[in-house]
């Protein structure tokens, strides 16, 4: 069985942390090789990386923030991801560069074409071959955040970096539905549960 790259995404708020778990269980129900990793994050350098972006007594620019986002996804790629891969182990990583295009593009309106660039300059072609992208209305996911005891530096921006953010997922997943499932997050944990498995499913078919 090839390795496959499968990346789980969405605005803060739309239940990935939820359905990280769903993930497990599907995998290990079939007894498949897989790593659990997460963005920024994933090695002890992205994770030192990933305190200071999350951090919301943190002041860098806007090309600054970027530019640590892939300098933790190379060291991630690099340490993590391709490693995995080519010893025929599954990788589910909780955040990936669509993160970067809706939250740093979207959210912060840097120019998509930037983010392009570095894209291609640090994967070398490596892309997800599925994403899970949990979708939720905006209110839904401010309710969430708002619940949250303490916010990170991302979660406490307001409701128009959300609405941006948004729409540049359901943009991506719009222009490559071979590579996504957008999974409507605002129903109960069984049936979006289902669309998860289901998803994952259709990857594998009579592999798993």
């Amino acid at each position: 069985m090839n390795a496959r790259f499968i990346t789980l995404d969405g605005i803060d708020g739309a239940g990935k942390s939820t359905h990280l778990a769903t993930i497990r269980r599907w995998f290990a129900q079939r007894q498949l090789p897989v790593v659990f990793t997460r963005e920024p994050g994933g090695t002890p350098v992205g994770e030192a990386l990933r305190d200071i972006l999350l951090n919301p007594a943190t002041q860098a620019n806007l090309r600054t923030e970027t530019l640590l986002m892939f300098a933790a996804r190379q060291q991630h790629i690099d340490s993590v991801i391709r490693p995995a891969l080519a010893a025929g182990t599954h990788v589910v990583s909780d955040r990936f560069t669509d993160a970067t295009f809706a939250y740093q593009g979207g959210g912060r309106s840097l120019p998509l074409q930037d983010i392009e660039i570095l894209a291609q300059w640090v994967q070398q072609g490596l892309e997800p071959d599925l994403t899970l992208l949990l979708d939720v209305p905006l209110e839904v996911s401010l309710a969430r955040i708002r619940a949250h005891r303490a916010q990170d530096r991302f979660e406490q921006e307001d409701a128009d970096f959300f609405t941006r953010t948004r729409a540049v997922y359901q943009q991506r997943a719009a222009a490559c539905p071979e590579r996504y499932a957008v999974i409507d997050g605002n129903r109960d944990l069984a049936a979006v549960s289902a669309d998860v498995e289901a998803a994952l499913a259709r990857l594998f078919g009579a592999q798993a």
